[in-house]
Protein backbone atom coordinates (compact mmCIF):
# COMPACT_ATOMS: atom_id res chain seq x y z
CA UNK A 1 0.00 0.00 0.00
CA UNK A 2 1.29 3.20 -1.13
CA UNK A 3 1.11 6.72 0.59
CA UNK A 4 -1.76 8.74 0.09
CA UNK A 5 1.09 11.58 -0.60
CA UNK A 6 3.16 9.75 -3.17
CA UNK A 7 0.72 10.88 -5.95
CA UNK A 8 1.89 14.50 -5.88
CA UNK A 9 4.44 15.32 -8.70
CA UNK A 10 6.13 18.20 -10.76
CA UNK A 11 5.69 21.63 -8.67
CA UNK A 12 3.80 20.88 -5.73
CA UNK A 13 5.59 17.57 -4.61
CA UNK A 14 8.73 19.69 -4.68
CA UNK A 15 6.57 22.81 -2.66
CA UNK A 16 5.66 19.62 -0.09
CA UNK A 17 8.79 18.10 0.07
CA UNK A 18 10.72 21.58 0.94
CA UNK A 19 8.11 22.29 3.61
CA UNK A 20 8.86 18.36 5.10
CA UNK A 21 12.59 18.92 5.01
CA UNK A 22 12.76 21.92 6.95
CA UNK A 23 10.11 20.23 9.42
CA UNK A 24 12.74 17.26 9.31
CA UNK A 25 15.86 20.16 10.28
CA UNK A 26 13.29 21.89 12.99
CA UNK A 27 12.47 18.50 14.87
CA UNK A 28 16.32 17.45 14.73
CA UNK A 29 16.99 20.78 16.13
CA UNK A 30 14.08 20.79 18.91
CA UNK A 31 14.87 17.39 19.93
CA UNK A 32 18.12 15.71 19.53
CA UNK A 33 21.14 17.15 21.06
CA UNK A 34 23.66 16.07 19.03
CA UNK A 35 22.22 17.42 16.29
CA UNK A 36 22.37 21.22 17.93
CA UNK A 37 25.53 20.76 18.76
CA UNK A 38 27.03 19.97 15.41
CA UNK A 39 24.82 22.78 13.97
CA UNK A 40 26.80 25.05 16.17
CA UNK A 41 29.97 23.34 15.20
CA UNK A 42 29.47 23.79 11.40
CA UNK A 43 28.24 27.88 12.15
CA UNK A 44 31.84 28.29 13.50
CA UNK A 45 33.37 25.97 10.91
CA UNK A 46 31.54 26.77 7.66
CA UNK A 47 32.58 30.23 8.12
CA UNK A 48 36.42 29.42 9.22
CA UNK A 49 36.81 27.76 5.79
CA UNK A 50 36.93 31.15 3.75
CA UNK A 51 39.79 32.40 6.21
CA UNK A 52 41.72 29.56 5.44
CA UNK A 53 44.36 29.23 3.06
CA UNK A 54 42.63 26.61 0.71
CA UNK A 55 41.31 26.61 -3.04
CA UNK A 56 38.17 26.39 -3.86
CA UNK A 57 37.87 22.69 -4.31
CA UNK A 58 39.52 22.23 -0.89
CA UNK A 59 37.24 24.95 0.35
CA UNK A 60 34.22 22.61 -0.88
CA UNK A 61 35.72 19.70 0.41
CA UNK A 62 36.05 20.95 4.16
CA UNK A 63 32.27 21.95 3.93
CA UNK A 64 31.61 19.26 2.36
CA UNK A 65 33.17 16.92 5.14
CA UNK A 66 31.12 19.40 8.09
CA UNK A 67 27.62 18.59 5.72
CA UNK A 68 28.28 15.33 6.29
CA UNK A 69 27.99 14.99 9.61
CA UNK A 70 24.89 16.50 9.94
CA UNK A 71 23.55 14.24 7.46
CA UNK A 72 24.86 11.15 9.13
CA UNK A 73 23.21 12.90 12.73
CA UNK A 74 20.00 13.43 10.64
CA UNK A 75 19.95 9.51 9.52
CA UNK A 76 21.22 8.50 13.17
CA UNK A 77 17.91 10.36 14.57
CA UNK A 78 15.39 9.09 11.97
CA UNK A 79 17.28 5.20 12.29
CA UNK A 80 16.61 5.92 16.56
CA UNK A 81 13.17 7.45 16.29
CA UNK A 82 11.86 4.62 13.86
CA UNK A 83 13.40 1.77 16.05
CA UNK A 84 12.00 3.43 19.05
CA UNK A 85 8.61 3.39 17.49
CA UNK A 86 8.36 0.16 16.70
CA UNK A 87 9.26 -1.04 19.89
CA UNK A 88 10.56 0.31 23.78
CA UNK A 89 11.99 -2.94 24.50
CA UNK A 90 15.60 -3.80 24.52
CA UNK A 91 16.06 -6.00 21.23
CA UNK A 92 19.56 -6.94 19.43
CA UNK A 93 18.74 -5.92 16.53
CA UNK A 94 17.39 -2.24 17.99
CA UNK A 95 20.62 -2.41 19.60
CA UNK A 96 22.88 -2.89 16.28
CA UNK A 97 20.54 -0.51 14.00
CA UNK A 98 21.47 2.09 16.76
CA UNK A 99 24.76 1.25 16.99
CA UNK A 100 25.30 1.35 13.16
CA UNK A 101 23.96 4.81 12.85
CA UNK A 102 26.38 6.12 15.69
CA UNK A 103 29.15 4.41 14.15
CA UNK A 104 28.36 6.46 10.62
CA UNK A 105 28.25 9.59 12.71
CA UNK A 106 31.37 8.81 14.38
CA UNK A 107 33.30 7.81 11.03
CA UNK A 108 31.60 11.37 9.98
CA UNK A 109 33.24 13.44 12.56
CA UNK A 110 36.71 11.46 12.25
CA UNK A 111 36.42 12.86 8.45
CA UNK A 112 36.37 15.93 9.39
CA UNK A 113 39.82 16.85 11.19
CA UNK A 114 41.33 13.82 8.07
CA UNK A 115 39.60 16.20 5.48
CA UNK A 116 40.57 19.22 7.18
CA UNK A 117 44.26 18.43 7.92
CA UNK A 118 44.92 16.91 4.33
CA UNK A 119 43.11 20.25 2.54
CA UNK A 120 45.42 22.56 4.98
CA UNK A 121 49.25 20.87 5.03
CA UNK A 122 49.06 18.21 2.18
Amino acid sequence: MESPHKGKTGLTRIWNALFYSLDGLAAAFRHEDAFRQEVFLAAILIPAVFFLPASGAGRALMIGAVLLVLIGELLNSAVEATVDRISPENHPLAKRAKDIGSAAVFLSLLNVPTVWLLVLFA
